[in-house]
């Protein structure tokens, strides 16, 4: 296997772990809202998940485009533009999810590694 492909096969495995991801995420806010909010409480933490489930619903559609847009095998623009689009729409939710939490004195750690693995498929499709 040449250098060339064997960065298209980890690019593959980027983007099929961002899909993974955020459909899981994606999935977890629009059907289980009311466990995302126990969540919190479980953990030990009184805040909640300061979030409205109409919030939830629409970060969730987002999450789930996103999934989608970095795996569809089919990209009508020229070549890798809708899976870049949606990896940098993956990896703006992500700056604004690590705000989020630092702000809540949570880890943003989760955040950053996702924004990274978003990044790394920008980067990777852009040649």
């Amino acid at each position: 296997m040449n250098a060339q492909g064997g960065g298209n096969t980890l690019l593959w495995i980027a983007q099929i772990l961002l899909a993974g991801v955020f459909l899981f995420r994606g999935v977890s806010k629009l059907l289980a809202y009311e466990e995302l909010v126990k969540a919190p409480e479980m953990r030990g933490k009184a805040k909640g998940v300061g979030m409205s489930q109409g919030l939830a619903s629409i970060v969730g559609l987002l999450e789930l485009a996103g999934a989608v847009g970095v795996v569809l095998p089919v990209d009508p623009w020229p070549p890798n533009i809708l899976l870049r689009l949606a990896a940098a729409g993956l990896a703006l939710l992500m700056v604004v999810a690590g705000i989020y939490h630092i702000r809540r004195q949570e880890t943003a750690a989760p955040s950053v590694t996702l924004f990274l693995l978003a990044l790394f498929v920008i980067i990777g499709r852009s040649r």
